[in-house]
């Protein structure tokens, strides 16, 4: 977020106010009550306690930060979210909310519109994990006794929610790439205890795209179901889709013939955390969570989004906020398609640099965003890779006039052998640096970024 973003909000934030007031004065004064009132004094002096504690972040705004996939929302999305928040509404039942559910009916519906479903029943959830474990759920229930495969690659929200859900996992090894191995699968998939495959279009570690066009029809030749976890790369298919920014479209035009598919706006979305959603092309999956309540529902509405969920309460603010910055920044090549290109670009022509580059080793070439590389050290062994990019990563945080903060993954012997045959094999595992440039600023910022984790790779290969 940057200056510009800041004046953008001094201009909004205090007509979200606004609106909330107008809206109240309709319904005429009434007495207030002094029990939760405090005083000016004690209000500022906790606010400024509050303001100090805050110092202590990490810059998550600047692309000097290209560690996790963390970044500030979009000012129409904090505007959003503070105008609906005033009124606090509760998108569980039409009565808890009646605007924002009807925004947050839109908003999901855009998305299963960047996924190319026809029909679908939806919702927001508060995290990509509460998503995933309804996807999983109605997985279970359509397939009771029958197991879910996913990835070694996968989030690890997958294999524990099978524990949470009593179903058997299996765990599938991934190719080259980091990507579901389809032979190891295929094998899976003979035994006949496999109801539902997982695949990931973004993994949390390398940002890897599963081949989902030939996974579906790999799990259709078994009669067994695809759940998408587009969590972190979802949004791609705004680009995906329509062939645009040199992404693959076969993977992401497959997800129309999924069964399941979840995305989480506070990643790529710019919203808030947690604005996570799930969708099912097929609308009678809904039945799956019908229930009933004596003291909900009472409006008239076709549906109450509490009637298609697993949870209860849920912010109507998030969905106000995703819905006001959807108006904003549609989900087409030339509106979110800007942003992710240039996170795109971004990444490639990182990759390429580090191609180039003396100090510095490209680990895997980036699917999405997320790249990994790690210092070039004058014994190439798995221990020693590991204790330079332990010091290069501790030295980017540790320095006070030009800091980076980046973040490492750690990499198995195998996986890294197999990218890197000439590395020496003296060690279970080895982490690498993996920076995530989820925010379209890095384009501009990438030659000062690059040139210093070069410095740093270059400090920590001559450190004891």
């Amino acid at each position: 977020m940057d200056l510009r973003d800041l004046h953008d909000l001094r201009d909004w934030l205090p007509r979200a106010l606004g609106v909330a007031e107008r809206w109240g004065g309709r319904f005429g004064p009434y007495d207030g009550h002094d029990a939760h009132r405090v005083g000016s004094e004690a209000f500022t002096e906790a606010f400024e306690r509050l303001a100090k504690r805050m110092d202590d972040n990490y810059p998550f705004f600047h692309p000097r930060y290209a560690g996790q996939m963390v970044k500030p929302p979009h000012p129409a999305a904090v505007t959003g979210y503070l105008t609906a928040m005033l009124f606090n509404p509760n998108n569980h039942a039409a009565e808890g909310g009646p605007a924002t559910t009807e925004m947050e009916r839109e908003a999901v519906a855009a998305l299963a519109s960047m996924f190319g479903f026809d029909a679908h029943v939806g919702h927001l959830t508060t995290s990509g994990t509460m998503a995933n474990l309804e996807a999983l759920y109605v997985a279970r229930e359509l397939h009771p006794g029958r197991g879910i495969a996913y990835s070694s690659e996968c989030h690890y929200t997958h294999e524990r929610m099978c524990h949470v859900l009593g179903v058997e996992g299996h765990r599938i090894p991934v190719d080259a790439y980091g990507r579901i191995d389809l032979d190891a699968l295929e094998g899976a998939l003979r035994g006949g205890r496999i109801g539902t495959v997982v695949v990931t279009t973004g993994t949390t570690g390398l940002g890897a795209v599963d081949p989902v066009h030939e996974v579906l029809v790999l799990a259709r030749r078994y009669g067994v179901r695809v759940h998408v976890d587009a969590a972190y790369g979802g949004f791609y298919a705004v680009l995906g889709r329509a062939g645009a920014g040199g992404v693959d479209p076969a993977p992401w035009r497959a997800i129309a013939g999924c069964d399941s598919v979840v995305v989480d706006p506070h990643k790529q979305g710019l919203q808030p955390y947690g604005c996570g959603a799930v969708l099912f092309p097929d609308p009678r999956a809904g039945r799956h969570f019908a229930h009933d309540s004596p003291y909900t529902y009472f409006t008239d509405a076709d549906l109450h989004l509490g009637e298609i969920s697993l949870e209860c309460s849920r912010a109507g603010a998030a969905a106000a906020a995703l819905w006001l910055t959807l108006q904003l920044l549609p989900l087409t090549p030339d509106g979110f398609g800007r942003i992710l290109a240039a996170n795109r670009r971004a990444a490639l022509r990182w990759a390429d640099l580090l191609g180039a580059c003396e100090e510095l080793e490209l680990y895997q070439r980036p699917d999405l965003d997320i790249v990994t590389y790690f210092p070039a050290t004058a014994g190439r062994s798995l221990s020693s890779i590991d204790a330079a990019s332990e010091r290069l990563l501790r030295a980017g945080m540790s320095a006070e006039g030009d800091p980076v903060f980046l973040s490492v993954l750690r990499a198995d012997a195998d996986a890294f052998v197999g990218r890197h045959p000439g590395v020496v094999r003296d060690a279970e595992a080895a982490r690498v640096i993996r920076s995530v440039l989820i925010k379209p600023e890095f384009e501009h910022y990438l030659p000062t970024l690059h040139s210093r984790v070069a410095e740093l790779a270059a400090e920590a290969r001559v450190a004891p």
